[in-house]
């Protein structure tokens, strides 16, 4: 029980970095790599926020907001100067690991002894783990609710066509450039708020904390996509949320059977090959069943 507990107040707290790749892997159509940097980058602002005083609420949201502008960064690489998405999110990481650095000072910062979002929820009697999870409950909610919002927008909308189809979308008068770079910030903003929170949750904030965040967001996401298909919008972030929790679940039960933490990496990458073969292997079997009955 504990196990579960444990999985899906992390799983809570990673799915707003799954929700944030979902935003330019899917809506895009853009594979950013620049989530490997700014998900160290809402860390280390938010640890080293905290260290100097700062509201824990209020280093969460300049952390996310520092991720919306890595984004932006992101954005006017790839639409004003035309440098391939691919190229874009690398350059960008690269550059952040050194911004991260120059922020935390030095490779890692504790937070331990220091007032968190969740100690802060802690101090109303819950439990460490019941506050995470509220923690996690809470802002995974608030993100879906609010991108829902926006996302039935005249902006939102226009942003998920030009991931539909730019041509047309500029055909009508959308400025897809624009569209894009909104896209790029909403994603890493999101991304940075994950990584901050995770931060928190762990007491700490490391150089290298970024390292396969881009495979555990799309394994998150691919997961909810072959649990639940053709669901609307809304729905389609909640099966993020499950996909991260299911995600989290499969980690900690693989570390429960003794491998070695160092391998996780490797587990990550193939979990995510596993789920992205996944529709694949479906659409063989049923072309195999069906031409079975064919023949009979």
């Amino acid at each position: 029980m504990s196990i579960i507990l444990s999985s899906i107040s992390q799983g809570l707290l990673w799915s707003i970095m799954a929700i944030g790749v979902y935003l330019t892997f899917r809506i895009l159509d853009i594979a950013d790599l620049t989530a490997e940097g700014s998900f160290p980058l809402g860390g280390a602002i938010c640890a080293s926020l905290i260290v100097a005083g700062i509201s824990p609420i209020l280093a969460t949201l300049i952390a996310a907001f520092c991720g919306m502008l890595a984004g932006m960064v992101s954005g006017l690489l790839h639409t004003k100067l035309k440098i391939p998405a691919l190229l874009t999110g690398i350059l960008t990481m690269t550059g952040l690991y050194s911004i991260n650095l120059r922020i935390m000072g030095k490779a890692n910062i504790t937070l331990l002894g220091k007032e968190t979002v969740m100690r802060t929820v802690q101090s109303y009697g819950l439990t460490s783990r019941m506050a995470v999870l509220g923690v996690g409950l809470i802002a995974s909610l608030l993100v879906i609710f609010l991108l829902y919002l926006f996302f039935n927008t005249e902006i939102g909308l226009a942003i998920r066509s030009t991931g539909d189809n730019e041509a047309m979308s500029e055909a009508n008068g959308i400025h897809t450039n624009t569209m894009k770079i909104i896209g790029y910030m909403l994603s890493n903003g999101l991304i940075a708020l994950s990584g901050a929170l995770i931060a928190q949750n762990n007491s700490y904030a490391d150089i290298g904390m970024g390292i396969g965040t881009i495979v555990i967001g799309l394994a998150s996401v691919i997961i909810g996509e072959v649990l639940f298909h053709q669901l609307s919008f809304a729905k389609r972030l909640l099966t993020i949320v499950i996909g991260s929790i299911v995600y989290r679940l499969i980690i900690d039960l693989v570390l429960q059977l003794g491998i070695d933490p160092q391998d996780i990496k490797l587990f990550s990458a193939l979990i995510l090959a596993i789920a992205l073969s996944t529709p694949l292997i479906r659409k063989k079997s049923k072309f195999g069943k069906n031409h079975k009955q064919v023949l009979g």
